[in-house]
């Protein structure tokens, strides 16, 4: 399973999601559902419980992942952690109103383009993603495709400058397991067709 396919402006090169670790959710993560669990399974049952709404997207998701040469399965995996598949938007705004869309663009940061649900919020928001495992790339030569891929998620979540070190670039995340959980829950996807 490789998460980054296709030639692109990131590269030709492909992460396989079989070489990422992945401790999943938290338990203030896994609370959002009330599962009384954390970990993987975790992160693989609110994946599950997004997938009927997913799919309402999933031709969009596709053909941006296409575009972008990021695995459908990882923009599904952050659109379940962001949004709960839209199921935790407000006309399309999440976080205090600070953030758009299925994937909860920061407008602080950000214009917001396209509506909630489009293509182009899609591509812009993954062009994000994209932006910032290039970034990481930069910071952390050093580390192996699957880390520098791992940490551009959790830059995603909180910005390039926060991710210091492999081994806490959860610390702190959203819920502190940010790029976990979304490994996790890509995995799920990826599984299940996506």
């Amino acid at each position: 399973m490789n998460f980054i396919k296709h030639h692109n402006e990131f590269g030709s090169e492909t992460f396989s999601s079989d070489q990422l670790y992945a401790t999943g959710a938290s338990e203030k993560t896994s609370q959002q559902d009330k599962l009384g669990y954390s970990g993987v399974r975790a992160s693989e049952k609110m994946a599950q419980m997004d997938s009927e709404r997913m799919n309402k997207f999933r031709s969009k998701i596709n053909r941006v992942g296409s575009q972008c040469g990021i695995d459908p399965a990882l923009i599904a995996a952050i659109i379940s952690r962001e949004s709960r598949a839209g199921n935790a938007l407000d006309d399309g705004w999440g976080d205090h109103g600070n953030a758009w869309g299925l994937m909860q663009v920061d407008i602080r940061h950000h214009s917001a383009k396209g509506d909630w649900d489009s293509e182009e919020h899609l591509r812009q928001a993954t062009g994000i993603l994209v932006h910032f495992i290039k970034r990481i790339q930069n910071k952390f030569p050093s580390w192996s495709r699957e880390q520098q891929l791992k940490g551009g998620i959790a830059a995603y979540n909180m910005g390039d400058g926060n991710v210091h070190s492999y081994e806490n670039v959860d610390a702190i995340t959203t819920g502190k397991d940010y790029s976990n959980d979304v490994v996790a829950r890509a995995k799920w996807y990826k599984r299940n067709g996506y």
